[in-house]
Order: C-alpha cells, then sequence, then structure tokens
C-alpha cells in the first residue's frame, strides 16, 4: 500500500517530526517547525552530506556567509530582474497561484513555459481558480525575493534581500577563499543553511516552503579543461533514468543509462558536470533512497534559469506528489563571476601559465527540506498494522533505544547506567522508563530508531542485554561491557549490506 500525504502528517505530528510554525495561532503558510525527532534526522541527513561532500574531499572547502549580504549582489547576480515564478490570480477571489502548479494539477505538461505558451494552455484547457472556479488573470512575472530593512529609517536605501540562495556568498568571495587556502582548479566552495523564497503558493507540507535548508556547492573548473574529470571512474557505472529534452519534447519515457552512456551520448554539458549528476544520485542511494525512485530530467530551454546553460534536476517519486525535484546540477559557466567583476570593478577572473581567464562553475545544489521528505517516505513501512519507519542508522534520530522491561529501582537505575555508558562512546541512545516493553518497541519503530536494548531479569544474572534489530524483530544477546564495539559493528553491517 503506497504512502499517503495523510499518511506522513499525522506520524510527522505524533511523533514530533515537523508540524505548521505558529500552529497555536493558525499558522502561516509556507513555514514548519520541525521537532525533536525530525531535527535530529535533518541535521544528520545535513551532516552526512557535509561528510561525503566536503570533509571526505581534499578539493572542496567549507564557507558561512552572511544570510544578509549588500543589495548590490543581488543586481549583479540577477535576481533582481531575474528571479521569478509566472504568476496567475483569481478575477473572482483574488486568490493567487504560480501558473505552472495550476496547470501540472489539471493535466497540462507543457514542454515550453514561455508566458505566452502557459496564456495559451489556460484558454485552451479552460483552467479555472481551484478555489472558486472563477476566471484566471493573464500570467505575470513575480519576484521570488523576500525584502527587508535594515538601519534605523526605512526608506528605498535601507531595502535588503533574504538571500534566495547560498551560491551568490561563494561566488563574490571566490577570490578571497582561493587565495587562502591556496586551492588550484579544480575546486569546489561548499555551504549550506537557510533561504527564503517568496512562493506564490506553498504547498506538498514540506516540498515548497518559504523558509528552507538547501546545501550547495560552486565547483570551479578551466574552461579549457571542462572535459578532464580525474574522479569520473568514480560514477561512470552508476545507473539511473535520465530524461533529455530532446525525449520529453518526443513525448518519449526516460531511458535507464550509465552515467558514462549517457556522457557519451552527448547528454551532459560535459564531463564535469555528468561527474556532479553522478554523485549526487550515488549519495541519495546511500541515504536508503532506491534508484528506481529517482530519475534525472533535463530542463527545457524555457525553464532554464537565466544564469545556466544547462541545468538537470534529481527527482524523486513521491506517491502522493508524482515526480518532484529534490536535487538541481546547473552548469552556470562564467556568468556569475564576469557579472561581480563587472559591478564591483573587482578583478576575479585567475592568471594560471600566462592566461587571464574566469573559472566555470557547475552548481550542485540540495533541497534539504526535501530531500528529508522523500527519505521518510521512501522508509515508510507498515508491518503487521504497525508502522515502521526503515531509515538508515546514518540517518536515524537515535543509534539506539534503551528500554528497562519493568518500572522498577533495578531495571530504570541500569537503563541510566547503560545509557550514560554509551553517551561517553558517543553513542545517541532514546531512553523510555515506561517499563512497558512493547509500547516501547512500537514507538522507537515509528521513530525510525535501528536498534533497541532491553534491560530484562537476565541482565541482573550475567551481566548482559538484548539488542532487537528493528527491521526484522530479530533479537541478540551481548555483555553490557561489549554493548558499544557491537553497535557500531552492527551500524557498519547495515550500510555495507545495504
Amino acid at each position: 500500500m503506497s504512502v499517503t500525504l495523510n499518511d506522513i502528517v499525522n506520524l510527522a505530528k505524533r511523533r514530533g517530526l515537523f508540524f505548521p510554525s505558529g500552529e497555536i495561532y493558525g499558522g502561516i503558510a509556507g513555514f514548519y517547525d520541525y521537532g525533536p525527532v525530525g531535527f535530529e534526522i535533518k541535521r544528520r541527513i545535513a551532516d552526512d552530506w557535509w561528510w561525503f561532500f566536503v570533509n571526505s574531499r581534499d578539493d572542496v572547502y567549507g564557507l558561512a556567509p552572511s544570510i544578509i549580504t549588500s543589495p548590490k549582489v543581488w543586481e549583479a547576480s540577477g535576481h533582481v530582474e531575474e528571479f521569478i515564478d509566472i504568476l496567475v490570480e483569481c478575477t473572482k477571489c483574488k486568490s493567487r497561484f504560480k501558473a505552472e502548479t495550476l496547470l501540472e494539477e489539471a493535466g497540462v505538461h507543457l514542454t515550453d513555459f514561455s508566458m505566452e505558451t502557459i496564456a495559451s494552455a489556460i484558454k485552451e484547457r479552460g483552467v479555472k481558480c481551484p478555489k472558486c472556479g472563477g476566471e484566471l488573470s493573464e500570467p505575470r512575472r513575480f519576484n521570488l525575493m523576500i525584502e527587508a530593512h535594515v538601519g534605523v529609517i526605512k526608506g528605498e536605501s535601507s531595502i535588503v534581500y533574504l538571500r534566495p540562495e547560498i551560491a551568490q556568498g561563494m561566488f563574490i568571495n571566490f577570490k578571497l577563499i582561493s587565495s587562502i587556502v591556496g586551492a588550484k582548479l579544480p575546486f569546489g566552495i561548499a555551504s549550506y543553511g537557510r533561504v527564503f523564497r517568496n512562493e506564490i503558493s506553498p504547498r506538498g507540507i514540506l516540498f515548497r516552503l518559504r523558509e528552507f535548508e538547501i546545501a550547495e556547492i560552486e565547483y570551479f573548473i578551466d574552461p579549457e579543461k571542462q572535459n578532464e574529470c580525474e574522479f569520473f571512474s568514480e560514477v561512470e557505472n552508476i545507473h539511473v533514468k535520465i530524461w533529455t529534452k530532446s525525449e520529453q519534447k518526443k513525448g518519449l519515457e526516460p531511458k535507464e543509462r550509465t552515467i558514462s552512456e549517457a556522457y557519451s551520448e552527448g547528454v551532459f554539458s560535459n564531463m564535469w558536470h555528468a561527474y556532479w549528476v553522478g554523485k549526487a544520485v550515488e549519495w541519495l542511494i546511500n541515504l536508503g533512497i532506491q534508484p528506481e525512485h529517482l530519475r534525472v530530467r533535463e530542463h527545457l530551454e524555457t525553464e532554464l534559469a537565466h544564469y545556466a546553460l544547462q541545468t538537470f534536476d534529481i527527482e524523486y517519486y513521491f506517491p502522493y506528489l508524482g515526480w518532484r525535484e529534490i536535487v538541481g546540477i546547473a552548469n552556470r559557466t562564467d556568468y556569475d563571476l564576469k557579472r561581480h567583476a563587472e559591478f564591483s570593478g573587482e578583478k576575479l577572473y585567475l592568471v594560471q601559465n600566462g592566461r587571464e581567464f574566469y573559472p566555470h562553475c557547475i552548481e550542485p545544489s540540495f533541497g534539504i527540506d526535501r530531500i528529508f521528505l522523500a527519505v521518510i517516505t521512501e522508509a515508510y513501512t507498515v508491518r503487521d498494522g504497525k508502522i515502521v519507519l526503515r531509515l538508515s542508522p546514518k540517518v536515524a534520530p537515535y543509534d539506539v533505544g534503551v528500554f528497562p522491561l519493568l518500572k522498577k529501582p533495578e531495571f530504570l537505575s541500569k537503563a541510566k547506567e547503560i545509557n550514560k555508558m554509551l553517551k561517553n562512546e558517543r553513542i545517541v541512545a532514546y531512553v523510555d522508563f515506561s517499563g512497558r516493553i512493547g509500547k516501547a518497541y512500537l514507538k522507537a519503530d515509528e521513530m525510525g530508531i535501528p536498534f533497541a536494548i532491553t534491560i530484562d531479569h537476565q541482565t541482573f544474572k550475567d551481566d548482559t542485554v538484548t539488542i532487537r534489530f528493528r527491521d526484522t524483530k530479530e533479537q541478540i544477546r551481548v555483555k553490557i561491557s561489549d554493548l558499544a564495539r557491537k553497535l557500531r559493528e552492527l551500524k557498519y553491517s547495515y550500510l555495507i549490506e545495504k
């Protein structure tokens, strides 16, 4: 049975994954709070991203740019003029909608996203306001950036913007960072954090938010060596469904290819672009997402952002939303560095071997909230009428549960002792002192905790406990003194097996 949106929402509220922000006041569209369990899962996803794409590599460096920066940054980047969605308004109830979303919900799939095509599609298909059935206005451009004011006097000169992406902080610091770390091309700058977009119609719970978290890499390459990727062998045999713009226009289905095959067919703008698509797919699979639930879709010309030569979305199949983007990998060429050099007057080009040139940039951008939702959806299973969240141990909110069989002083004391011992080993435990072992297992399964330790009568005879496996309900007996080593071994075995 496929998981539904209500299934996810009910589990999220019951187990503290996420819920609408300001709910006691009726909430506010596009903003969600993460509870204790959800925050831990999301944090571990972000931490794993940082390890995979930054700490485990020697060519990517971290940066934490400010959320608010000079508004001139967004003028130079083109966001003031070009960071837009197409909006339509109901002439009757005055509700506003993202035109593309309305057409999708009406079963209209476009291969041209120009204003003229959108307007024609709405008229020809008779698309009406979903709230009241009223007529829709002509489409118009709507800038997604959120304005704020800085300073003691509010006016035009005090206008700033909450960042809609992190990328610009990396571009404006490119020369400084490359000098500080002594980096030679190719190399990347990475960051993750909050961004803000004034979405026309937030929906799909965490899928389309106005405040959300992204993780981005700006990977700089020599334009004369864009097809010389020394790491390509890492991804060449990764299989994934790839949907080229040509296939979309012809009405063809996505075709499963290896990254190497797609590159050889000329699907990607260059070898580095192909490589970063492959690494993104590899990481998502390592999180526990099945390859058959992923596809790579090339943007059509009319979808491309103002800075992009070519972009691929990695989409996940949500049973309750359909195929939706969770990662985007764009070839931004030298657009951003050249624009900032022009607007600031700074020399942002490199000089190498007598050449003056602007590096080109491949940008993998990950929506952490969307990936969180995909991971939860993928892990959601029902066993014997009970929910089990089959999360990978690397993103589970706790490493293990610690449960006393009975609510008696000696059982509770031993549970506290084991919990403290595990924390000293940097193993995070969820402790339930209720003494209701069946309910404790049920709760742990719904939270996605992979292993559960039970203190029972045998514990006080031979200093052993049981470890229960979430996915199989199998149990083994282990000496307390050997718990930390055994849990690390089990976690490693799980990850290798998957």
